[in-house]
């Protein structure tokens, strides 16, 4: 069975599903907001979340900020774990605040502007990366649950590496990319996608698209 190339699982990938349009939001800060909030829950349940802070005016890290954490959790309920995340993200916007904001946080090289957000309780490793990559447009491979079990069973990673070495594995591989930033966004996006749809726990190899290639792949 021939193995595929990272290159070439994004080209049958973006071949099957066509772009995907991902991250959702009309601003920078938006998406960072989702960032935080899509945390152990559907984007629906988010996308709730955020329509409650637009419809109440609270779109904005300093209305965040001043907003009482009971009512803040009032509005994230959609999301689930509202107490956590209303922390969580009024954490995130304290931080956002005291550092001047999009425009003097554009300024950061990369490596301080992704340093910098893992200092923030609650934003772990892929919370800073999604935000790196979708909000400030950063040339970060993010890697979540769905892509360590596809290229697992791809046969390409071994599964037991650390999110650090995965990503340095991703960002190594796609080393040649011209288009680094849109090529990591499409690439994460289609990941999510196939693995919802295809690549479940319980996998529905027959209807894959990789199934061909995939040592991991029970065809009945």
């Amino acid at each position: 069975m021939a193995s595929l190339t990272f290159n070439q699982v994004y080209q049958r990938l973006l071949r099957q599903y066509g772009p995907q349009d991902w991250w959702p939001g009309d601003t920078a800060f938006e998406i960072m907001v989702g960032a935080v909030l899509t945390q152990n829950t559907s984007w629906t349940n988010v996308e709730r979340a955020i329509g409650n802070l637009k419809q109440r005016d609270a779109l904005s890290s300093s209305r965040i900020v001043a907003m009482p954490h009971a009512q803040l959790a009032r509005l994230l309920t959609p999301a689930g774990y509202f107490n956590v995340k209303a922390t969580r993200l009024k954490n995130y916007c304290v931080w956002y605040e005291s550092q001047g904001g999009l425009s003097k946080l554009k300024r950061l090289s990369t490596e301080i502007l992704r340093k910098s957000l893992l200092s923030v309780n609650g934003v772990g490793a892929e919370t800073a990366d999604d935000i790196l990559l979708y909000a400030f447009d950063r040339p970060v491979f993010v890697i979540d649950a769905y892509t360590r079990r596809l290229f697992t069973r791809l046969g390409l990673v071994e599964g037991n590496e650390s999110y650090e070495e995965l990503r340095r594995i991703f960002e190594s591989k796609l080393a040649r990319v011209k288009d680094k930033v849109g090529v990591f966004n499409e690439y994460h996006a289609l990941i999510v996608h196939h693995a919802k749809y295809f690549c479940r726990t319980k996998p529905r190899c027959q209807d894959c698209c990789l199934q061909h290639c995939c040592i991991g792949a029970v065809i009945s």
